[in-house]
């Protein structure tokens, strides 16, 4: 069907290219150079069945908190633009996802209007290098670019890299229900006609 966007934008921290397609088969190609995020964004693309390509040049002798965000606005952008007019869309997704001992609950609308909640703690502040609370900053800036309402809870964890992870996978899993086509919706699934 098509539903394709490429974003690039370039700052003074940060210069990314991504390309987004919404009825892809999960394949990625990632490079941000912070290991951890390449592997979050690739489970990204896998469960969502998103074909991800993201390109990433950021300052990450400061840390990595610019290159995450960047790649969040990016993602965000993209989905905003893939989605176009959003007719026929589902338009809501939601799962109850669980990773070994984690629990999350993530629900999204794609609604036109930015919400995002997040109540998430983890046990350690860093997964290896990567620091736990640029996952809330990552998704915080999707939600934010792509106009979402985006929740996810979690339930219970000890794990700080099976939470993230589930974070990803468990939205991957929400878009890529909210994003599917409906075959009984016709035109826009919202009563002001419009999202």
């Amino acid at each position: 069907m098509g539903r394709r966007s490429e974003i690039s934008r370039k700052t003074h921290e940060t210069d990314i290219r991504l390309s987004l397609e919404l009825d892809g088969s999960g394949t990625s190609t990632v490079e941000t150079g912070i290991g951890f995020f390449d592997h979050m964004l690739t489970l990204l693309a896998r469960h969502g069945l998103f074909d991800l390509d993201v390109h990433a040049d950021g300052d990450l002798q400061v840390d990595g908190h610019h290159t995450v965000e960047d790649v969040g606005i990016c993602l965000g952008l993209a989905l905003a633009d893939a989605l176009g007019e959003k007719e026929g869309i589902r338009r809501y997704g939601s799962v109850a996802l669980p990773m070994e001992e984690t629990l999350v609950t993530v629900a999204v609308d794609l609604s036109g209007r930015a919400w995002f909640v997040q109540r998430v703690s983890y046990p350690t502040e860093k997964i290896g290098e990567f620091d736990t609370q640029l996952v809330e900053v990552f998704w915080q800036a999707v939600a934010a670019n792509s106009r979402i309402n985006l929740h996810q809870l979690l339930h219970h964890g000890d794990n700080s890299h099976h939470i993230a992870e589930a974070l990803f996978k468990g939205t991957a899993r929400a878009l890529r229900e909210a994003v599917s086509m409906d075959p009984r919706q016709q035109g826009i699934p919202s009563s002001k006609g419009s999202l």
